[in-house]
């Protein structure tokens, strides 16, 4: 039996062990250029368990008495995460190393928190979850905090830090309440008793702070507040990386919650994640309008898109979780390619994050200043790219459960948001000539993955790269 659980769980072994052990080699054998190598090395790992995951993986596994689930949805999930995770390593490989923060323990802490990611997406259980989702958030505290001479940087680890430790609170809380009154903690155990009419206002109660707690990860209104600071404050590598992996896996783990736990009352949970999505569109959209930041920008624009995936999640069905499984796809993709653009945003070898350095960019760097428009277009939602049809499913999956309503509000909150977007192209194209311009790039890797997404976002209205597909039979396997 041991032997068949540790065969379902061997990714993550793989990833754990492997982190150990660099760990404790890079410590004993430090030399210059080990990180370096490392985070090659990680990348390359990231990039063959996602390969080994998407090829071999075949119907559903249970491990461990069904705390582990490896089924279609985690798969897609995971094989998300890990290129990612994967992409974001790579791009900031250069961009730490010119500024000496480029340390041994960052791709092994990057590491471990990937393997909290695959273990939150795969929870069957809520002590697995809780599992994942401290291994996750632990490594992230510390690299948020990895620039330690920086003030703005300590600051957003320990803002990061204290509102994670009462989110986890939150979480847990209503773990005991979920557990005191369904008497397990296996999600197949919840769903028994937390049928259709039949939710006790105690079961009530505890799904509520789950969901804050969840919604804590996911930096959904009103639990948003620490988002910005934190993107602003960490390195900008780790600020890209807080933008894509993790929250794919809060989004995956959500629907795993409300879905294998609570699948059955759907009506008692839907309302209230229609109302974080419809306050976190709208929050996102309004508040990055005042921001001249690019690096806070983005924090709000994460937060109106996660309320976009959330719309996907409120409908309740199969279709609802295709749709998130499909947004968060192609929203990973644009914040690939535009937090590579931040990062080679540099004057005199120094990082620049004001939207303003951005005047008349087109002039010295038309190639890159057209992929940037192509991927503010496609986050702004604009037809016929990529990120439009995104959107679409979100907004017919909500539409077709009968949330008309919140579909009406998605595609307002999707108006007023793409005045920010748009504020940036104004910029790049028919801002004031400044005499301080930003350096060239030179980084072919930054100007690869900058490229690479921005020709995602055309080819891939095509057929979406046959991903609506892969998604459908991921989000069956979760909603029967």
């Amino acid at each position: 039996m041991l032997g068949s659980d540790l065969t379902v769980i061997l990714p993550e072994i793989i990833l754990a062990v492997y982190a150990m052990l660099a760990l404790i080699g890079a410590v004993y054998t430090i030399k210059d250029g080990a990180a370096s190598m490392l985070v090659w090395i990680t990348s390359a790992l990231f990039l063959a368990v996602a390969v080994w995951i998407g090829l071999n993986g075949a119907g559903t596994n249970v491990a461990f008495n069904g705390m582990f689930v490896d089924d279609g949805f985690a798969r897609f999930s995971k094989v998300v995460i890990l290129v990612s995770a994967a992409a974001v390593l790579l791009m900031s490989e250069g961009y730490m190393a010119r500024r000496g923060l480029l340390k041994f323990e960052y791709p092994l802490l990057i590491a471990l928190a990937v393997v909290g990611m695959m273990m939150m997406v795969s929870a069957g259980d809520l002590m697995a979850l809780y599992m994942g989702v401290e291994l996750q958030s632990l490594s992230l505290y510390v690299v948020a905090a990895l620039r330690r001479d920086s003030l703005k940087s300590t600051e957003a680890g320990l803002k990061y830090f204290v509102l994670g430790a009462l989110s986890s609170g939150l979480l847990l809380y209503g773990a005991s309440l979920v557990y005191g009154y369904s008497g397990t903690t296996l999600f197949s155990g919840i769903i028994q008793t937390a049928s259709e009419g039949q939710v006790s206002l105690g079961l009530l109660f505890g799904l509520v702070f789950l969901i804050s707690g969840l919604a804590f990860k996911v930096s959904a209104v009103p639990f948003h507040m620490w988002t910005p600071d934190v993107y602003e404050g960490s390195p900008t590598p780790v600020t890209a990386f807080f933008a894509t992996a993790p929250k794919v896996a809060a989004m995956a783990l959500f629907a795993r919650v409300l879905h294998d736990a609570f699948g059955d009352a759907v009506r008692d949970w839907s309302q209230v994640i229609a109302l974080l999505s419809v306050l976190s569109m709208f929050l996102g959209a309004i508040a990055a309008i005042g921001q001249r930041d690019i690096k806070r920008l983005m924090a709000f624009s994460s937060i109106a898109h996660m309320g976009y995936a959330l719309m996907g999640l409120a409908a309740g069905t199969a279709f609802g979780v295709q749709a998130m499984l499909i947004y968060m796809a192609i929203y990973v993709t644009m914040n690939v390619g535009t937090f590579a653009f931040i990062l080679s945003m540099s004057r005199d070898g120094q990082p620049v994050s004001n939207i303003g350095s951005l005047n008349m960019y087109s002039k010295r760097e038309p190639g890159k200043a057209l992929a940037m428009l192509v991927l503010l277009f496609s986050l702004a939602g604009v037809p016929p790219l990529v990120g439009f049809f995104g959107k679409l499913y979100v907004l017919r999956a909500a539409y077709e459960a009968g949330l008309a309503w919140l579909a009406i509000a998605g595609v307002i909150a999707s108006v007023i948001g793409a005045f920010y977007y748009l504020r940036i192209v104004f910029y790049m194209y028919f801002g004031e000539e400044r005499d301080d311009a930003l350096d060239k790039g030179r980084s072919p890797i930054l100007y690869g993955m900058l490229m690479a997404s921005a020709i995602i976002m055309v080819a891939g209205v095509v057929n979406l790269f046959g991903i609506e597909s892969v998604a459908a039979a991921a989000a069956a396997t979760l909603v029967e």
